[in-house]
């Protein structure tokens, strides 16, 4: 099986992305408005602590194969996320214990992942079926009060036979 594997950000539904305890000044719309992984001066700085809840909804069924995020301050890269699928609502109490339900998978980034913004391969078995993507920020790598993500990447493929609706209005009965 030879699918091809293409940045996820393209198939972002944009209008459903949210990111709970960002600052208002740094923003995650601001490093995924366009599409594509973001290379300028933008950047999602944390507001209350640390932590981040980002959501990344799609606008058609994917199949993940790996993520990287970009950090240009090492004490504030994120280190623990945790990663869940497919939930309407998440808040920080459904991610945050250590055995929380639903967590699909917890990775542990070094300081060269973020600085380099390099591929973390995911169990690619359990991320099949993706409609949104959820990454709990839980630390970053210095045990800074605020963590920072400059640029973040998705990589799979679009499942076939699926299409975005995103753009689909209803039709109200006459």
């Amino acid at each position: 099986m030879s699918e091809q594997e293409v940045s996820l950000l393209e198939f972002l539904d944009l209008s459903q992305l949210t990111c709970l305890n960002e600052s208002q000044e740094h923003t995650l719309k601001s490093i995924v408005a366009d599409k594509k992984r973001n290379t300028g001066s933008a950047y999602v700085l944390s507001d209350a602590d640390e932590q981040l809840l980002i959501t990344l909804p799609f606008n058609q069924t994917v199949k993940i194969r790996s993520i990287a995020i970009q950090s240009s301050s090492e004490a504030q890269a994120p280190r623990t996320l945790r990663l869940v699928t497919n939930r309407p609502a998440l808040s920080f109490d459904d991610v945050e214990e250590d055995g929380a339900g639903g967590v699909l998978q917890e990775l542990e980034l070094s300081a060269e992942d973020v600085r380099e913004g390099r591929r973390v391969p995911l169990r690619f078995v359990r991320f099949q079926s993706v409609n949104s993507l959820h990454i709990f920020v839980k630390s970053n790598q210095g045990g800074e009060d605020e963590t920072r993500i400059d640029a973040i990447d998705i990589f799979g493929m679009p499942l076939q036979g699926t299409r975005d609706v995103s753009g689909l209005k209803k039709v109200e009965d006459e």
